[in-house]
């Protein structure tokens, strides 16, 4: 398996790094697309270049690369689904999962070769199947809300509720701190994490019938053991959990395969001005651009 700077290096010694990378990228689904006889769609964010650049959370803009991307692929194959993303849009994940399963009748699984976090999250759960190695990490579903984690909010208006019941004193501190909060935002948290609850507990109990959904629920949705929305929780973690993860060291033709195309991936949303890039084993693609004076 070359490494990252093996490929870059590679890379750089053509005056055209752009045509080599997909050469290379082309390479490396071909190669997972034999070894596992399934269809191959690689979804990469480049939020961990430029979190601010458009596009790169899971917007509704990703149904359009989608359906781009699974054109002309042989939908009895199943989808073996790439992922790289930080999360995005509860309503894109929920379309975007409906119409993949629609799609692959349910036959999907998600490799992560790096990280998959928040929707990200939500979009592996829905699959049959979560192939992990040691590196690579999924993350909280609690839903946000301009980067404030819902689940606190309504935390912190019990906690509120409670230390004013027990010390009417304390009435003047709450007021001016929930006097912050705008109209409806409380009951759009609570309506917020009761859907992520639902889409979850729907989309795994579609893949196992008899999952221990209150012990996922514990892991992935509870801000009191998570802490923060960007917790990493490790393949062990969502083994414990009870999610149904495969090594992915347990292949190494697929491991290797799979991190030489995420190593391609993450240098050429390093070097080019790329927020999001999409793609199947067949020559589909769909990318989205940035200008990086904007």
């Amino acid at each position: 398996m070359p490494s990252w700077s093996e490929i870059i290096t590679d890379v750089n010694l053509y005056s055209n790094a752009a045509v080599e990378l997909d050469k290379k990228r082309e390479e490396y689904l071909n190669q997972i697309h034999s070894i596992t006889g399934r269809n191959v769609i690689a979804y990469y964010s480049g939020w961990l270049k430029v979190p601010e650049a458009p596009h790169v959370s899971i917007d509704e803009q990703d149904k359009n690369a989608f359906m781009t991307t699974v054109y002309k692929l042989d939908k009895a194959k199943g989808l073996d689904l790439i992922l790289h993303t930080p999360g995005g849009d509860i309503a894109a994940t929920e379309s975007i999962v409906t119409y993949l399963k629609s799609i692959f009748k349910g036959d999907i699984r998600a490799f992560i070769p790096q990280i998959s976090m928040s929707a990200g999250t939500m979009i592996a759960m829905s699959c049959k199947e979560i192939i992990m190695g040691e590196q690579s990490s999924l993350g909280p579903i609690d839903p946000q809300m301009g980067g404030i984690a819902c689940q606190a909010v309504i935390d912190e208006f019990k906690r509120a509720v409670y230390e004013v019941s027990n010390n009417p004193a304390a009435l003047g501190l709450w007021q001016t701190i929930i006097s912050k909060y705008h109209p409806t935002f409380l009951t759009a948290c609570e309506n917020a994490v009761a859907w992520s609850v639902q889409l979850a507990e729907q989309w795994l109990r579609e893949v196992n019938p008899d999952i221990n959904f209150d012990k996922i629920k514990n892991v992935f949705l509870n801000h009191n053991n998570s802490y923060s929305h960007s917790r990493h929780l490790s393949k062990q973690d969502c083994k414990n959990a009870g999610l149904n993860v495969t090594d992915l060291e347990s292949n190494q033709e697929l491991q290797d395969a799979v991190l030489s195309l995420h190593h391609c991936y993450m240098i050429l949303l390093d070097k080019f001005l790329i927020s999001k890039i999409v793609e199947n084993n067949i020559g589909g693609r769909y990318m989205q651009n940035y200008n990086a004076k904007a």
